[in-house]
Parts: C-alpha cells; sequence; structure tokens
C-alpha cells in the first residue's frame, strides 16, 4: 500500500481507535461499545480496515444467543511514518508467536463451551 493512502485510511475517524482496540480480537459490537462509535460506522470502517489489510477476520465465534459473529484483529503492530526525508512508511505486522498464542487461546476457549 501506498503511504498516501496509508494515511488517508488512518486518517478516517475511528480508524486508528479501532486498530489499537484491535490487539485482542473483538467483535464489531465490541468495538462499538469499547469507543462509542456508531454500529454502522464501526462496520465500514471494520470494512475499510479490511480493504487495507491492516484488520483481517480472525475467527467466527458463537455469541450467547448461539449465532456466529465475525471476531477481528488486527495485522500489523505497528505503522511508523516519516516525513523528514519525504514519505516514509514502515509497516511491522504482527509476529507468528503471537498469531500462535491466539490460535491456541481460541482453541482452548472452544473447547471449554
Amino acid at each position: 500500500m501506498e503511504g498516501e493512502e496509508l494515511i488517508t485510511i488512518l486518517g478516517n475517524k475511528y480508524n486508528t481507535e479501532i486498530l489499537s482496540a484491535a490487539g485482542e480480537p473483538k467483535s464489531a459490537k465490541e468495538f462499538s461499545e469499547q469507543l462509542d462509535v456508531p454500529i454502522a460506522t464501526c462496520y465500514r470502517r471494520i470494512d475499510e480496515l479490511e480493504e487495507a489489510e491492516l484488520l483481517e477476520l480472525h475467527d467466527r465465534t458463537l455469541s450467547e444467543d448461539r449465532r456466529r459473529v465475525k471476531v477481528y484483529r488486527r495485522c500489523v503492530d505497528e505503522i511508523d511514518l516519516d516525513f523528514r526525508s519525504g514519505l516514509t512508511v514502515e509497516v511491522t505486522e504482527r509476529t507468528t508467536v503471537k498469531d500462535r498464542l491466539d490460535d491456541v487461546w481460541r482453541q482452548l476457549s472452544s473447547e471449554s463451551d
């Protein structure tokens, strides 16, 4: 992704807040409640962040009323923007260790249901 595109996406209202909150997997409803973002806006922002490959569908969990709920997490751990000598963007992707720990946690959680 080009630096200008990334800045545009990160500049959209709520996107950085959603990314910050997405260190742990959350549903759109959880983002909406935690960040006080209207649910429709939350879904639009999630779609935008997924298209930019900054957020990913992590799982489809069962809710308390036994419905499948999409749960998202961020794909990146860090984004560095440097303007000193032109625009430089450095994206640090989520580490595989964190991915494995999430997978183990998800498996353990589903076994206890």
